[in-house]
This record gives structure tokens, sequence and C-alpha cells, in this order.
């Protein structure tokens, strides 16, 4: 089953500045994707899977935050 960066990086007892060291990776961008927050490309997503010591497909990527359409000029 397939698990989250953010599982994984807590079963390797790791922090994400840890994981963004080791990936090559800037710590804003490792946040975003570990809260779910940003889908990382196929470059991400290796250097990520590397770091964790696990295969590409053995980490689920989707989004966690619901996407919103918003209609509409905004607040008036």
């Amino acid at each position: 089953m397939a698990k989250s960066v953010a599982e994984l990086i807590g079963e390797r007892s790791m922090t994400v500045s840890q994981l963004a060291d080791q990936s090559g990776l800037e710590e804003p961008v490792v946040t975003a994707i570990a809260t779910g927050c940003w889908t990382p490309s196929p470059t991400q997503r290796k250097k990520l899977a590397t770091a964790l010591a696990v295969e590409v497909d053995q980490i689920s990527w989707g989004h966690k935050t619901p996407v919103q359409h918003i209609w509409g000029q905004g607040p008036g």
C-alpha cells in the first residue's frame, strides 16, 4: 500500500529539513509536498523516493487540499 510523504517521514523519524537536504529539494517545496498542497514533478518524485529509500510507486502523491472554483469578481 502506498504511503504519503508525511507518513514516510514519520516512520523514519526524519524532519522535513532532513528530507530536503537528502533529496536536494528546497525545504518549502518539500513542506508543500508533505502537507499535500503541492503535486511534485516526476523529477521531484524520484528525488524524494530515493531519499526515502522507496520506489516512486510506493508513495501516494495526491493533493489533500480540495480544489475550489471561485466565481465572480471577489469581495466588493
